[in-house]
Parts: C-alpha cells; sequence; structure tokens
C-alpha cells in the first residue's frame, strides 16, 4: 500500500431515536485524528533486529530515520518523498502569499515525560536548526528554503516568514523536519554532545539503550492518534548480516531492519511463517566523484565514465536482477519531484570519443589513456570491506572502464577508513547508497549542490548559478519543478555521482508474530506508521 493524496472522508451519523432528529455530520481527517474510531488489538512485543548501532537517537548524531521517527513527530507526514503529506502535529499549513505561512498545531498533544506540547516548541525547534549547530535538517530553514522570521501568533500558532518564495514549506520542510522540546533542548549547548535518552510526542518512547546491544521502546499510551499495535519494540543490534538472517529463521528476532541479500532470497520465500516483501526503496547505488580533481574535473569526461557503465550487466550479474538498472540517472526515478525523461544510457563507443575529443588518449599503446602531458589515467576507486555486493560492482566496473581506456585501481578498506577519505575528499572515486533524503527530497538535491557533495557552493559552475536564480525566483510548486527538471537534466549531462542501480529492498519478517507491515516511500516496510492503531493508519496513508 503507497501513500497516496488525502482526501475528505465522510462518516453518516444516523441517530434513530423517537425524540431526536436525524443528523449527519462530516468528519474531515482531522477531527479523526483527534478521535480515532477503531482500535487494533495491541500485542505485547516485537523483536526487530537492526544493522547498526544509532546511539541514543540524537537527531544530530544519527541519520537512521526510521528509529528516531518512532519518538520525534513532524507538522507533516509522512515525509517529503510523497505528493501530498497529511497534517501530523500540525492541525492546518495555510500559505499567505509567496513569503508567508501560518502553522496551527494540534492541542492535546504531550511530551513522553507529559509536558504539554505547544507553538512554543515549533517556533524554538526551526530557530534552533536555523541558528545552532549544522545537522541534516538545517539546511529547509537557514539555506533552501530560507526562513528569516518565525513569530509566534499565540500559544497555537505560528508564522513563518521566508527571505525569498518557499512554496513548498509545506509539503518539503514541514514533513521532513522533527519537532523538539523546547524545555529539554533550550538547556543544551552542544547537541552533538547530549546522550540523554530522546524524549518526543511520537508512538513510542525509548526506555532503555545499550550501546552496540539493543533498544528498548514502549508505547505512548497517550499518542494522539490512539494507543500503538505493539506495547514493546526490542532493537537488538546484530552488525553481522549473517548472524542477524540465522536469528529470523531460528525466531530469535521476528523482523530483519536490513534487506535481505539476493541470494538468500529464495530460502526466506520458501520458509513457514516467514513472509518477504519487496519495496522499491527511494535509493541509489552510486559512483561519487571528487569534481576537484584531475580528470574527473572535467564535466565531459564525468559524463564519459557514465557512458562506459553497462548498467545492465552489473544488476544481472551482482544483483542477480533483484534491482533496477539506473536508466534514469540522478535524483531516484519514483519520487514525485523527478524528471520523468532523464537517461543515463549504456554508450561506450561514444564514451570512447568524448575522451578523444578532450585529448586524452593511448598514446604508448598498452590500452590505458594518457593526457597530453603524459599523465596515465589511473583512478583510484575507494570501497567498504562490509560491502560484498559494492566489492563485486567494482570489480565489473574495472573491466568496463577497461574497455574505454581507464585503468580503475580497486581499493577495499574499512567502513571507518572510507568515511575518513570521503570527509577530507581524499578520493577519487567512492561507491556507495545515497538514500531518500539526498534522492528523492527536491530541496536536498538543490543544497546538495551547495554543500560540497554534487557541487560546492562559490566553485564555478555558470550554468548551474544561472538555473538556481530562475528556481528562486519561482513562487509556485509547479514553476519550481519545471525548473528543477531542467536542474536534473544538466546534472545528468555531466554528473558527480553516476548512478548505478536502484535498489530493491527485500524485507523479511515472521507473519505468524506481526502480519500488518505496510509500505511507505523512502522507509520500506519498518516504520511508526506500521505499528499505528487502525485509524491513525488510514489517516496516515490516506485511505479510506
Amino acid at each position: 500500500m503507497l501513500f497516496v493524496r488525502s482526501k475528505r472522508f465522510y462518516i453518516s451519523c444516523v441517530l434513530i431515536a423517537t425524540l431526536m432528529l436525524t443528523a449527519c455530520t462530516n468528519k474531515t481527517e482531522n477531527a479523526a485524528a483527534n478521535n480515532p474510531q477503531s482500535e487494533v488489538q495491541q500485542i505485547e512485543q516485537l523483536k526487530i533486529a537492526v544493522p547498526t548501532d544509532a546511539g541514543p537517537l540524537n537527531i544530530y548524531t544519527t541519520s537512521v530515520d526510521f528509529m528516531t521517527e518512532l519518538v520525534f513527530d513532524k507538522l507533516f507526514g509522512p515525509s517529503p518523498y510523497v505528493a501530498e503529506p497529511q497534517p501530523w502535529l500540525a492541525e492546518s499549513a495555510e500559505q499567505l502569499d509567496s513569503l508567508n505561512w501560518v502553522v496551527k498545531v494540534r492541542s492535546g498533544v504531550k511530551w513522553h515525560d507529559g509536558t504539554p506540547f505547544t507553538a512554543e516548541d515549533v517556533k524554538f525547534t526551526y530557530e534552533y536548526y536555523r541558528d545552532g549547530p549544522v545537522n541534516r535538517y538545517s539546511h529547509h530553514v537557514s539555506d533552501v528554503p530560507q526562513i528569516s522570521t518565525i513569530t509566534l501568533l499565540d500559544e497555537s500558532t505560528v508564522k513563518f516568514t521566508c527571505a525569498y518564495a518557499c512554496p513548498s514549506l509545506k509539503t518539503v520542510t514541514f514533513a521532513d523536519l522533527p519537532i523538539l522540546a523546547k524545555h529539554i533542548w533550550s538547556k543544551v549547548e552542544n547537541p552533538r554532545k547530549y546522550t540523554d535518552l530522546a524524549v518526543g510526542t511520537g508512538p513510542y518512547k525509548l526506555v532503555e539503550y545499550v550501546p552496540d546491544q539493543y533498544y528498548k521502546f514502549e508505547a505512548n499510551e497517550n499518542f494522539f492518534m490512539g494507543k500503538p499495535a505493539v506495547k514493546t519494540l526490542y532493537m537488538p543490534v546484530i552488525k553481522d548480516q549473517t548472524a542477524m538472517f540465522n536469528s529470523l529463521r531460528s525466531g530469535e528476532i521476528d523482523a530483519a531492519a536490513k534487506s535481505v541479500p539476493p541470494e538468500l532470497l529464495d530460502t526466506f520465500k520458501g520458509a513457514a511463517n516467514i513472509k518477504v516483501t519487496t519495496t522499491p526503496e527511494l535509493t541509489i547505488a552510486e559512483l561519487r566523484t571528487n569534481y576537484e580533481k584531475f580528470p574527473l574535473n572535467i564535466h565531459e569526461f564525468r559524463n564519459a565514465l557514465s557512458l562506459a557503465i553497462d548498467r545492465q550487466t552489473i544488476t544481472d550479474i551482482v544483483l542477480l536482477k533483484h534491482a533496477r538498472p539506473a536508466f534514469k540517472g540522478y535524483p531516484h526515478p519514483d519520487s514525485p519531484w523527478t524528471n520523468p525523461n532523464l537517461s543515463a544510457p549504456f554508450d561506450a563507443k561514444q564514451s570512447q570519443s568524448i575522451m578523444d575529443s578532450l585529448k586524452l588518449i593511448d598514446r604508448d599503446g598498452d590500452g590505458i589513456r594518457e593526457s597530453e602531458d603524459g599523465k596515465k589515467l589511473d583512478i583510484r576507486l575507494a570501497v567498504s570491506s562490509a560491502e560484498p555486493t559494492f566489492i563485486r560492482t567494482a570489480e565489473l566496473l574495472k573491466e568496463q572502464f577497461l574497455k574505454v581506456g581507464v585503468n580503475l585501481k580497486v581499493e577495499v578498506m574499512d567502513a571507518g577508513t572510507l568515511a575518513g577519505i570521503s570527509s577530507e575528499r581524499n578520493f577519487d572515486l567512492i561507491i556507495g547508497n545515497i538514500g531518500a533524503h539526498g534522492v528523492a527530497d527536491p530541496d536536498q538535491f538543490i543544497m546538495s549542490h551547495r554543500a560540497d557533495y554534487l557541487w560546492k557552493k562559490g566553485l564555478a559552475y555558470p550554468e548551474w548559478d544561472n538555473l538556481f536564480e530562475k528556481w528562486k525566483a519561482e513562487s509556485t510548486i509547479e514553476g519550481r519543478k519545471l525548473v528543477s527538471f531542467d536542474m536534473q537534466k544538466l546534472f545528468n549531462r555531466q554528473p558527480t555521482s553516476l548512478a548505478l542501480f536502484y535498489p530493491e529492498q527485500n524485507w523479511a519478517y515472521r507473519s505468524d508474530r506481526f502480519d500488518s507491515w505496510i509500505q511507505s516511500p523512502g522507509f520500506g516496510i519498518f516504520h511508526k506508521y506500521s505499528l499505528l492503531n487502525e485509524a491513525g493508519r488510514k489517516i496516515a496513508t490516506g485511505t479510506k
């Protein structure tokens, strides 16, 4: 089940009594949210294994969104990756003009410690993100878009004023930023060193965390969407892939929050009491380039490398066809914000022709091209030793690049070392994954060109700069979308991230323990909306 556009629904209330009038009252989603109509029977516990330790769920130090969103809520939900997010902590958001928005927040909501949630928390959160240390949410307030003033109109109403047009504030920003408790975070001087257990308004309270061992969550019985469907979530940290799936097979855990590798799919699909749900995840396996180093600093050369990649062969051999070749390039084609006409073709002859035109030629006949000053095209490719799929992909890329005269030197290293060379920009190429926030959020695509990832702010790129100014001047979502489509075309003509494949996620779980998982774009099946009561699930998915 995918999230779809919200619609009003109507409940006909026929009161049959001799002395009473017959009445019908239309109920909106907002009313249903405050008064959930139906409940699902709670089960006692689910054990969901997670592959990484995300710390005490401090949003400044973790990027595991599905876990933080068990605890925290946003103004709108489920995410910016759908066409029309639903009101969540907000009752409504009204655009007054191109620069101003007014948000009405829900009443009666409480933080996990019992403190009432108010518009003060919303104002504080957005100012804290804007003016404090940078985190993954900051740009949605400080740059793309840029919110200049946040005014508290009353205890339940906040006004946002932007520095330039912000037509997608509701559909993107309000649907992405988790709200923080002012009474807690106003006392935090260094958020990156904050280690207390997370406190939010969400359906689950984080009650215990043991580093590298487990998380324990308890249901928030006063959650504004009604009691969650599971009383206790126990999440052991199982970093070893083999150990995790053996635990699922033996029944030690109820679900694995890691995609089943292609070679194990048949085993799990045939196992008793185990189901596998496939979701087209909003993730791209990418070949990230250091666009400041020769010859990768040449737009045409990066395009030539992209043309040299036989994505179909990589998908067939490495992924056993359990992924889609990235023929549409970057960003992810399933996002409602992506140009449907993008293309990243395989054309080795065209790749060779471009390199010839750049005077990158095999001058000594050894099969490796050289620059005009005699420097061979030896390019390093770094890959994590913990990612066997990427290692096998790197081996195929080495063969494919050699066919067009580029010598790829594959360097396998531990994840820590890889993270280090990435942050220091001491690399040529890196294979990795980029998730939904990077490839399905339209504002993040813009920001990635201003934050060193896809490009660096201040580094000359007049074509892009012209489009960015045009994008800023647009005051409607549709106008912005058309300009961003042009940006995406430009990017795929001279990419700094070469899309390899769109991973297919296969989620395995024990259906005899819990079988009510639902899909959400960018999150698969493991997210808080799967764990809501029936009324909350309907509102979250926009269904009747």
